[in-house]
């Protein structure tokens, strides 16, 4: 039974997650990390069920910004100019994220998550954006923002978009282009991310089975696999819903998994 649950809610996690992805041009970390983050601590009891939620995360998006990615470049909308001049502190940011995680605690990490989700549901829901009064600066100062980005994009489990975007769009870049090049961006920092959590829990000896460090193997591949058929649904009904009032309607459905992240107080 514990397994039918285990493979119902990855698959659901992931269908919903790809449904938003496409709808609303939603991170799926957002959704999937304090998911997962209870479905570990039932279905498998672990102490580590916040670090293997984000790592887990992370990987999926991997193969989802990837699949998204290749979409926005067939219809050049992806800025490589801003995506070569990110990449190199977005992948140093991103491991260094990712590794460092096995030194904060559990409730902290989940902790720094929910914040991060309030704040995403309110900008949702006020639809504030930065003004864009400026151009991008050279390698040292995209190397210093890459590095960031990277970093805290990795270590609460979120592609780069939900930083990217924002910081692309404050340098005069079109809101086209920065959610392309947003999405371009988020496949190194899930690359580099997801590396870095593995590395952050090789040295573990009490996690579960099919785990590669904090990356467990059936969540990742049953919410890849719904996620891949539900994104292209939901950008096909992106056409035809009213998207703004279902963002408000998912936005105070994030402040709810915010605040059950805030008060996860079980793993310490």
């Amino acid at each position: 039974m514990d397994m039918i649950f285990e493979i119902s809610a990855y698959l659901l996690t992931g269908a919903v997650a790809g449904l938003a992805s496409g709808l609303l041009g939603i991170g799926g970390g957002l959704l999937i990390v304090p998911v997962l983050t209870t479905v570990f601590v039932m279905a498998l009891d672990t102490p580590h069920a916040v670090h293997m939620a984000i790592g887990t995360s992370l990987a999926t998006i991997i193969i989802t910004s990837f699949s998204s990615a290749r979409a926005h470049h067939k219809h050049n909308a992806v800025r490589w100019d801003a995506f070569r001049l990110l990449i190199g502190g977005i992948m140093i940011g991103g491991f260094i994220g990712g590794w460092s995680s096995q030194f904060i605690a559990s409730g902290v990490l989940a902790k720094i998550f929910g914040i991060l989700e309030v704040l995403i549901a309110i900008k949702m829901l006020t639809n504030i954006n930065p003004a864009a009064h400026r151009t991008l600066p050279g390698p040292l100062g995209n190397s210093l923002a890459g590095g960031a980005i990277g970093g805290f994009s990795s270590l609460v489990g979120i592609g780069g978009g939900t930083l990217t975007t924002p910081y692309l769009l404050w340098h005069n870049i079109s809101m086209h282009q920065a959610i392309a090049t947003s999405t371009a961006v988020s496949v190194p920092v899930a690359i580099a991310g997801t590396t870095g959590y593995v590395f952050a829990g090789l040295h573990l000896t009490n996690l579960p089975d099919y785990s590669t460090g904090y990356i467990y193997w059936p969540a990742l591949i049953g919410i890849v696999t719904a996620s891949y058929f539900m994104a292209p649904i939901g950008a096909k009904l992106a056409h035809q819903l009213p998207v703004k009032t279902l963002k408000r309607i998912f936005a105070v459905f994030l402040i709810i998994l915010a605040i059950k992240m805030l008060f996860f107080t079980r793993l310490h």
